[in-house]
């Protein structure tokens, strides 16, 4: 039955790995996406519903869009994949299975997922644009919020009283980069790298959040020293220098996050035997 659930999740994550292609792409672009149906970006044309199954789609129709027979890019098929694989590994990591799934078990995992899926979304449009888009994070502390007033009505959990703090230094940032630091600084990614850290340090923890700095701190060590052995090798200019400086490292800090809380998670049960 646990194989059955599990199969569940991850025909659950590779959904919500094709909604991941979908927000990532049109979210920079400030285009709806809720109403508007998905459609082709090169042809324009709308999909059907048989052309946006995950996985499958992508299989059968060889790659390329039915209508205009464009390739279609491997990373969308990447990104189901993984996305699937991620919410099996979740589950897997807090013993999730047919014999633990309690209320409060079944609510943490709902909103463990919508979480993952807010950095999922954050990682890739950094990737690409190297920016993070404050809709996604006020999703996310909207889900982080909502939970913590589950704990704090339902499991009675007087250890949320210190995130609430965290919550309300975000709120102030926020504010204060709104009224008054945008007006000051051309780019706020700095401003809008905090606002991830407080996210990620209200919805997993201190521990896991400090393993979730030194493995970002040394994922932008490593691009560095490849950009320079780049720069040193290829005899690059100036300006592409100053190109290959831009560093997504929102995208390191949610991959490290998910990573760290999956072992973190594997690491706890595991040790007190559960």
């Amino acid at each position: 039955m646990d194989y059955i659930l599990y199969l569940l999740i991850f025909c659950i994550g590779t959904v919500f790995g094709s909604f991941f292609t979908l927000a990532i792409y049109r979210i920079p672009l400030r285009q709806d996406i809720t109403h508007t149906r998905s459609y082709c970006p090169n042809c324009q044309h709308k999909l059907a519903f048989w052309d946006m199954i995950p996985i499958l789609s992508y299989v059968f129709l060889g790659g390329k869009c039915r209508y205009c027979k464009e390739k279609i890019r491997p990373r969308y098929l990447l990104l189901e994949v993984l996305s699937g694989v991620v919410f099996v590994l979740f589950a897997v990591s807090i013993k999730f299975s047919i014999f633990t799934m309690t209320p409060s078990v079944i609510v943490y995992l709902i909103f463990a997922l919508l979480y993952i899926a807010t950095l999922f979304i954050i990682a890739g449009i950094d990737k690409e644009k190297i920016r993070v888009e404050k809709p996604v994070l006020l999703f996310g502390f909207i889900c982080v919020s909502i939970y913590m007033i589950y704990l704090y009505i339902i499991e009675n959990d007087p250890s949320i009283y210190r995130y609430v703090i965290y919550l309300f230094l975000a709120c102030i940032l926020t504010i204060l980069d709104t009224f008054y630091l945008r007006k000051k600084i051309k780019n706020s990614y700095t401003i809008d790298i905090l606002l991830l850290l407080l996210l990620i340090v209200t919805f997993s923890y201190e521990f896991v959040s400090i393993y979730t700095i030194i493995v970002t701190l040394l994922a932008v060590a490593i691009q560095l020293l490849l950009h320079k052995l780049c720069n040193i090798k290829s005899k690059c200019i100036k300006v592409d220098k100053v190109k290959d400086s831009k560093i997504p490292v929102a995208f390191y800090m949610c991959v490290a996050n998910i990573i760290m809380m999956i072992i973190t998670n594997m690491y706890f049960f595991i040790s007190n035997g559960i």
